[in-house]
């Protein structure tokens, strides 16, 4: 008999991003073994106002389209717990943070008696304390955090450094579940519409926050941009330091673009042409533990990837051959943008790199073992 599972998520497909992709493959998984699930979300641009599956609710955001900030969450976390409360019976709640997003799951699951399942794809207040945010407001998200993954019945991770990260907040490692991260590589592949962008380019496309430190692709690209006068640094996404790094490309006029955010699609085949996909966490900011997914979407595409910075995939990308690990720095970055300028792959290389990831961070994975931790709560198994 299948479960009734409700998931809270500010972020949802059409929506992009790592979370909204993640999460939409669970769900998938999750009706194939037979379960009900209602996704309660926010009302995306482009989207459907509601389905039977997917309720969603009007938000605010902020200034890039984005659920981001206090005032944005409180926007989707007050409505969520009423609607929680409210709404058809559920057995099991899967939550994706922020944590005030948990709490109002915590709250609900409490009052109808019902387990919860949290789905740390980070820990916001090491990543808070790792951006300089003041003390005193660490220490409160920190408690809150500590808070409401406590109550959970099962913390889901995407690696084993976001595992200690939790254990470390929660003392409670029986209850935490690396279940991986990757890509959705039926919206991330190989085959598919040539791309629309002419002539040689690099791309990244994600947020632009302390954390990733994508200013190291702008610095690096103006080393070398005056070898290369047919070569382009595209940078997809908002975050906070944008508007600073528009400012830092100026050099290079047209040959640096900002286009915003895009469908898969169209990021899709805009990656298939590309001489490399960039991605990057800057070290000493917290989250040296973090996985930079961009890095699996460059690389389903059959594009190699040019990596900055520290986390897993620095090792992972140099161990199998998957592009470029450099540190983080502008003249290693450089160096590895020209290596890659300077040389050709083949397509049997391309196919190599996408069925590397297909075998080992498709998103069809993790959304059948985030299934089988929720089946395992009431001791049921999908068909």
């Amino acid at each position: 008999m299948g479960l009734r599972i409700a998931v809270a998520t500010r972020i949802f497909e059409p929506e992009t991003g790592a979370a909204a992709y993640r999460l939409a493959a669970t769900v998938r998984q999750l009706e194939k073994r037979g379960h009900e699930v209602i996704v309660y979300t926010s009302r995306a641009p482009g989207a459907e106002r509601s389905s039977p599956t997917v309720r969603r609710w009007p938000v605010l955001r902020d200034k890039t389209g984005a659920v981001r900030g206090y005032v944005e969450y409180a926007s989707f976390d007050i409505p969520l717990l009423f609607r929680l409360l409210l709404g058809r019976a559920f057995d099991v709640i899967i939550v994706e943070p922020p944590p005030t997003t948990g709490l109002m799951v915590r709250i609900a699951a409490a009052i109808r008696r019902r387990p919860f399942v949290y789905f740390a794809a980070d820990v916001s207040s090491v990543a808070a304390a790792g951006i300089g945010v003041p003390a005193p407001v660490v220490l409160l998200l920190r408690t809150l955090e500590r808070y409401v993954l406590s109550a959970a019945r099962y913390v889901l991770t995407v690696s084993p450094g976001v595992s200690d990260a939790v254990v470390s907040l929660t003392r409670r490692p029986e209850r935490v579940v690396n279940v991986g991260t990757g890509v959705d590589t039926r919206k991330f592949s190989r085959e598919g519409r040539a791309t629309p962008e002419h002539g040689r380019y690099f791309v990244y496309a994600g947020t632009m926050s302390e954390i990733q430190g994508a200013g190291v692709f702008v610095d690096g690209f103006l080393r070398v941009m005056a070898e290369f006068p047919d070569v382009r640094l595209i940078m997809y996404g908002y975050g906070v330091e944008r508007d600073e790094l528009v400012d830092r490309a100026v050099p290079a006029g047209e040959r640096i673009s900002f286009p915003g955010t895009v469908d898969s699609e169209f990021l899709s085949s805009v990656l298939r042409g590309a001489v490399a996909g960039l991605a990057s966490v800057r070290p000493a900011k917290g989250y040296d533990f973090a996985f930079a997914t961009k890095a699996f979407v460059s690389l389903s595409c059959g594009t190699p990837v040019i990596y900055a910075g520290v986390g897993p995939l620095k090792d992972i990308v140099a161990g199998e051959n998957l592009g470029l690990s450099v540190e983080w720095d502008a003249d290693e970055v450089a160096l590895a943008m020209r290596q890659l300028l300077t040389s050709r792959r083949s397509g049997s290389e391309k196919q190599r790199l996408a069925e590397w990831v297909e075998d080992n961070y498709s998103l069809t994975r993790v959304g059948d073992q985030v299934a089988a931790v929720v089946e395992r709560i009431h001791g049921v198994s999908g068909n």
